[in-house]
């Protein structure tokens, strides 16, 4: 199925502004660009707006920026996940990483603010092992509620790993943004 034209405008955004700054993926110039942003929110809200999702989650600090305004999108909340080192008051629940591609764990934290049986959505800008993204399953799960899956700005997943996190949908793949070194 070809990506309706919301879908396509994010895509394009990204192609347009994404850029290799050093070898880093320097994805900050597309939230600088506000009708790049607006057209990646919208594109990342789009393919989840029937899916019965409660409850958007994001991980600091993109996570945050993204998972709030595509939110807003689709007329929910947002849950903040913090990393070990940020305020976060009130119960909390409670999950370690695996390594990330810099072999990096994290404990991530989640307030206990998620009703039992609601559909939430993780939105990131980039996914590359998803060892994040199951360190949120794992909380979403503690609190009784359901991982719906992942929208992304930039998918890196093995297909293994894509297909453990459930449905994950994407504006591009790593792959198409050519190479940090050259």
């Amino acid at each position: 199925m070809p990506p309706s034209a919301t879908v396509d405008a994010g895509r394009q955004a990204i192609l347009r502004s994404f850029a290799w700054r050093n070898g880093h993926a320097d994805v900050w110039s597309i939230f600088a660009d506000g009708p790049a942003f607006a057209d990646v929110v919208r594109a990342l809200a789009e393919p989840w707006r029937e899916s019965g999702i409660g409850c958007v989650l994001g991980i600091e600090s993109r996570g945050f920026l993204l998972g709030g305004a595509v939110a807003l999108q689709l007329g929910v909340g947002f849950v903040a996940i913090r990393k070990a080192a940020g305020l976060l008051p009130g119960p909390k629940l409670v999950a370690n990483s695996q390594p990330d591609y810099r072999g990096l764990t994290h404990q991530l934290r989640m307030q206990r603010v998620l009703p039992a049986g609601q559909r939430a959505l993780l939105v990131d800008d980039w996914a590359e092992r998803g060892s994040q993204a199951s360190a949120v399953a794992r909380l979403v799960e503690q609190a009784g509620a359901e991982l719906a899956g992942l929208s992304l700005m930039v998918d890196q997943l093995a297909d293994d790993v894509r297909a453990s996190l459930g449905r994950v949908t994407s504006l591009v793949r790593a792959a198409e943004l050519g190479d940090p070194d050259g």
